[in-house]
């Protein structure tokens, strides 16, 4: 492993989708999340941080130290457990040094009979949210084959037997996403610059191997990242984020280039390095 990161980060991820539904929300009979005050189409942190462990257990094949606590048929207490340590900042350092969702988003280990607390990641993602209105569009699907043989028997008198289903997508949105990296709880966990580097190529390809026809296409567009020179950082978040504006340059946007979207690299503040994907190679 290279050694941990000494510089704090805020970025910005900008994605969008067409045709599809990007999260469904199973409270809401799994139509595309919105704030309901406003409208504006919602991406929760947990669905990006999903596809970005995703994403490493391809590429690195569940292969310490780059393998993933949180996934699927996973049973969390063993693992928990079987720890090496007696302590229980021992048995955390064990698993950040083998799992890079540890080392990156934290967890929370104290469910085993041992124990191991409470690990707090250095990087943290927002909701995604979208730069305009979205419209959740329903759409009627049919299914000529049944489930069951009562299903059979109520079809059998039709020429053409088939049952009826929903399906929803956005249209078209772009979403917007802040993330910040914190190099003092990098220092904790042990999150280094090849596991940095890899977030990097996670976002920007956390949609690539995760196709499917509920989700339509969705691609990344913009990945903004501030370096700042200090592990406590030489400006707020809030005023960097500022930096990157994006405005729409028709009424109805239905593609990324109906979107123009700036980064304003004037009077950089000290210490603060900007890199711009796809301008620029991140990782």
């Amino acid at each position: 492993m290279s050694e941990i990161i000494k510089n704090r980060y805020d970025f910005i991820y900008l994605f969008d989708v067409k045709d599809g539904n990007p999260n469904g929300d199973p409270d809401q009979v799994n139509l595309p999340r919105i704030d309901t005050e406003d409208q504006h189409g919602l991406v929760t942190d947990v669905c990006i941080k999903r596809k970005v462990r995703n994403y490493v257990m391809l590429e690195k094949e569940l292969k310490s130290p780059f393998d993933i606590f949180i996934r699927q048929e996973q049973v969390l207490n063993t693992i928990i457990d079987t720890a090496i340590g007696e302590k229980i900042s021992e048995r955390q350092n064990n698993l950040c040094q083998k799992y890079f969702d540890i080392r990156a988003f934290g967890a929370v280990l104290s469910t085993g009979s041992k124990g191991a607390g409470t690990v707090r990641g250095p990087v943290q993602f927002t909701f995604s949210r979208s730069e305009d209105r979205i419209f959740q569009a329903e759409h009627s699907i049919t299914r000529c084959a049944v489930t069951t043989e009562e299903d059979a028997k109520k079809q059998e008198k039709r020429e053409h037997a088939s049952t009826f289903g929903r399906k929803s997508t956005v249209p078209y949105a772009l979403y917007r996403m802040h993330g910040f990296i914190s190099a003092s709880d990098a220092q904790k966990t042990g999150f280094s610059e090849d596991d940095l580097k890899l977030l990097w190529k996670s976002l920007i390809n956390a949609f690539e191997h995760d196709r499917a026809a509920a989700r339509g296409e969705m691609n990344p567009v913009k990945l903004v990242i501030f370096k700042h020179s200090s592990h406590l950082g030489n400006e707020l978040s809030g005023r960097l984020f500022e930096r990157v504006t994006v405005t729409k340059i028709t009424e109805l946007p239905r593609k990324k280039d109906d979107y123009d979207i700036k980064v304003n690299d004037n009077n950089i503040p000290q210490g603060i390095e900007i890199k711009v994907w796809p301008e620029e190679n991140v990782y």
